[in-house]
């Protein structure tokens, strides 16, 4: 990445692995280039990011965000956000953000990064510190979804969000729609191809790649490894890190990827969400490191997340998605339309249909994508853009351009634009 003045990086993101941990390998680039760097994110990543190098704030504790992870499957089944910012006390963790944020802000030597929609913090915090800001989207729907959410902040949270700017001293927002209320970069971290195969994303955001997926390694469990290392190829079945999930999601892609007849390595962190009985031939694992596992694999059955796809994508791994919720079925749409997955909405959830789909994709054998469709660089891309940040010039709000236009007229010009606006008037009449 490419060498400039250090300044103090300040990252915040919410969500489980596929929202995290590319902020973590972020992290990790910004710091190579000499950067100081502060990760705000959930107290199950403090590990993490300390093994990254990073400096750390927590947004929560463990068992907050463990009843915070808790309650994101009713978001799926008619669940409020008021409702759900209220009884998992996000607007207090939004103040946490912000007032972490201050204390950590050098004046003319910070960069604050968000994750694109939920860190609002920051956009709090660029306004209030005078800092440039960088909103990061690790897949398309969060830039697809910008207007919902931005409807959503001036309705349905406003009261919330009206608190707590009151509470870091800043005034109520009026212009949530206006591209001024919007962070000076935006970032997608995916490639041009996967853009192009759904609704494309606005023209100021920056698409920089794939990041190449977060996964440490880990020694396999001697399960694990009896079962890769055996006579015929295993199965991959996973639903990522999180729990918003269609709540059949893990019957239907265990016995559909058993239904293949063969060994299936059902990995998932919560053990509640494990089929019971677990039947013949399914082992389960709360982790496993899917940088050894997956290049080993037949196939992988998921839920779409990005983090899990672009791992498969590396790997050259023939993907099944049962997708449902937030990001999943665009992401897989995107994939099929390239050949490179197939997937099957909720109400097609069964596990014949998803033993059907397997089979195809295992006669297709491994599908390797070609050259510029391999994930590579994103996170490299993204650091040398940030740290750019405080050397380029803030863009110009609408309102801005309106009044720098305005001071540059002759007195002649104001006159006759305020002749023409005075005869609309009258002709619109009273």
């Amino acid at each position: 990445m490419a060498t400039a003045p250090a300044s103090t990086m300040l990252l915040v993101t919410h969500g489980t692995d596929g929202d995290v941990l590319p902020f973590v390998r972020l992290g990790q680039e910004l710091r190579a280039g000499g950067h100081p760097v502060t990760l705000l994110t959930h107290a199950h990543y403090r590990e993490r990011a300390a093994r990254a190098g990073l400096d750390f704030v927590a947004i929560d504790s463990q068992a907050q965000f463990e009843r915070t992870l808790s309650d994101t499957p009713d978001l799926l089944d008619g669940l409020g956000w008021p409702e759900f910012y209220e009884r998992n006390g996000l607007y207090e963790q939004m103040v946490l953000e912000f007032r972490a944020l201050a204390e950590r802000h050098r004046p003319g030597e910070t960069v604050l990064v968000g994750r694109h929609t939920s860190a609002l913090s920051v956009l709090f915090a660029a306004e209030a510190l005078g800092a440039p800001a960088a909103w990061v989207a690790v897949a398309p729907i969060q830039v697809m979804a910008t207007r919902a959410a931005m409807h959503a902040y001036r309705h349905l949270l406003a009261d919330g969000l009206t608190r707590v700017r009151a509470e870091v001293g800043l005034g109520p927002v009026s212009g949530w729609d206006d591209r001024s209320a919007a962070p000076r970069l935006e970032l997608g971290l995916w490639p041009g191809w996967f853009d192009r195969a759904g609704a494309r994303s606005p023209a100021h955001v920056r698409l920089t790649g794939f990041p190449l997926p977060d996964d440490e390694d880990q020694a396999l469990p001697p399960e694990a490894a009896a079962v890769l290392d055996g006579p015929v190829r295993p199965v991959l079945v996973t639903g990522g890190t999180g729990r918003m999930l269609h709540r059949e999601f893990y019957d239907a892609a265990v016995e559909g990827a058993r239904l293949s007849g063969r060994p299936v390595l059902l990995v998932v962190r919560h053990h509640d969400l494990v089929p019971d009985p677990l039947p013949p031939g399914v082992s389960w694992h709360p982790r496993l490191s899917f940088r050894a596992v997956m290049p080993r694999v037949a196939a992988i059955v998921h839920h779409g997340g990005i983090g899990t796809l672009s791992r498969a994508l590396l790997a050259g791994t023939p993907q099944v998605i049962l997708a449902h919720g937030v990001d999943r079925p665009d992401n897989a749409e995107r994939l099929e339309r390239h050949g490179l997955a197939s997937w099957l909405p909720a109400r097609r959830w069964t596990p014949e249909e998803v033993r059907a789909l397997l089979a195809r994709a295992l006669e297709r054998g491994t599908v390797l994508p070609p050259q510029d469709r391999t994930p590579a660089g994103g996170l490299g891309a993204a650091a040398s853009l940030i740290a750019a940040l405080p050397d380029e010039p803030a863009a110009e709000s609408p309102a801005d351009g309106i009044r720098r236009r305005l001071d540059h007229l002759s007195a002649e010009q104001r006159r006759m634009i305020a002749d023409r606006l005075r005869g609309r008037l009258a002709r619109q009449g009273p």
